[in-house]
């Protein structure tokens, strides 16, 4: 099944009188249980591309479709809705624990506090972080920060689930273990979409795209997709 669909996606960049393109007729589909990596270098477009297909930013031109309907003029509409963001938020410094802090989603869409705690905890369980949920968030190191992130997403049960460098920061054992807890989740009916700008970080993916110019390339078909193996010894 096809979660995600750009069709000819354009997108601009603006400062006052210069303009950057950003991206550049992107087509590229990615199905239930499907893990890509998109890769590029530092202002390549890539985390453009990610908030574009995650209905966060606009297109120039184009269509962005999830679940066969339109994004565009949603205002981020699909959030918690089907689609989950994660990228690592700053230091944080909050005087709540992480437990508390991503229950905060479901509270403001009405679920009763117990079972907003219960559901939670799972997603932290889930993710390898449930020794963290007591923990403050400007307490836990990268590896740790992106694991809850996930956490924070799975809870509102998304059927897409975007990541802006997952890896970025995180050591190589540990970069592992989290490319190992993607490959799993996109295993369980999941589609990922993941930025990165390291090859290393490609591991598990079912394809790669190269992003450079604002161009789109790689195996843009699924059915040509070919799974990256995982280094022996990753878990999630």
């Amino acid at each position: 099944m096809t979660v995600l669909t750009l069709e000819h996606v354009n997108r601009r960049h603006r400062q006052g009188s210069s303009e950057r393109v950003v991206l550049s007729d992107i087509s590229m589909d990615l199905h239930a249980g499907e893990l890509l990596a998109v890769l590029g270098t530092r202002r390549s477009g890539r985390s453009t591309l990610l908030r574009v297909a995650a209905g966060i930013e606009p297109t120039d031109g184009g269509t962005v479709s999830f679940m066969g309907q339109t994004l565009a003029g949603s205002d981020g509409y699909a959030l918690g809705g089907g689609i989950g963001y994660c990228r690592r938020p700053p230091g944080d410094t909050g005087a709540h624990d992480v437990l508390d802090e991503s229950m905060v989603a479901q509270l403001a869409r009405g679920i009763p506090r117990a079972t907003a705690r219960t559901q939670t905890f799972a997603a932290l369980e889930r993710v390898g972080a449930s020794e963290c949920a007591t923990r403050l968030p400007r307490e836990l190191d990268s590896a740790e920060t992106i694991r809850v992130a996930i956490a924070r997403s799975l809870v509102l049960k998304p059927s897409l689930l975007v990541l802006d460098e997952p890896t970025a920061a995180i050591d190589l054992l540990e970069r592992d273990r989290v490319l190992a807890l993607l490959r799993s989740l996109a295993d369980e009916g999941m589609a990922v979409l993941i930025s990165t700008g390291e090859a290393t970080a490609l591991s598990g993916a079912d394809r790669a795209l190269s992003l450079s110019d604002g161009e789109l390339r790689g195996s843009l078909a699924p059915e040509l997709a070919t799974v990256v193996p995982l280094r022996r010894g990753a878990t999630g």
